[in-house]
């Protein structure tokens, strides 16, 4: 009797540990290999820039992540190089209405950005929320 209860004391210790091991690979990081980041200069100025050229950076083929620093107006743009340039990405960032680099915004899409979201700093007409 003593040696069935050492046995299903040690079957159970060996269980809880195989748990405890499947939960801990389940949290890792996906890896990123290859995906490479560029980073560009963008005419963006408030936080409803941010959510308009994250959203539209997410429906381009091969962005992985898309990320806008509003204070510096840097868009950090993770992607698979496989799938898409960095001159498709700064077209796409003009297409939404905003420069990229040095490149200008298309002039039809800045001209449908809220005034806010245009080079001349406007109030946000929400009260700046």
């Amino acid at each position: 009797m003593k040696l069935v209860r050492t046995f299903l004391l040690a079957l159970l210790t060996l269980l809880t540990a195989q748990a405890a091991q499947a939960q801990k690979a389940a949290k890792s990081q996906p890896t990123t290999a290859g995906t490479t980041q560029v980073q560009l200069k963008t005419s963006a100025v408030c936080d409803m820039c941010k959510t308009r050229l994250e959203k539209a950076m997410a429906y381009e083929k091969g962005v992985q992540a898309a990320v806008l620093d509003v204070p510096t107006q840097v868009l950090t743009v993770t992607y698979r190089p496989d799938k898409t340039t960095p001159d498709a990405l700064r077209t796409a960032v003009q297409q939404t209405g905003y420069d990229a680099d040095a490149a200008p915004a298309d002039a039809r899409a800045y001209s449908r950005l809220p005034e806010c979201c245009k080079k001349t700093n406007a109030v946000h007409s929400d009260g700046g929320k």
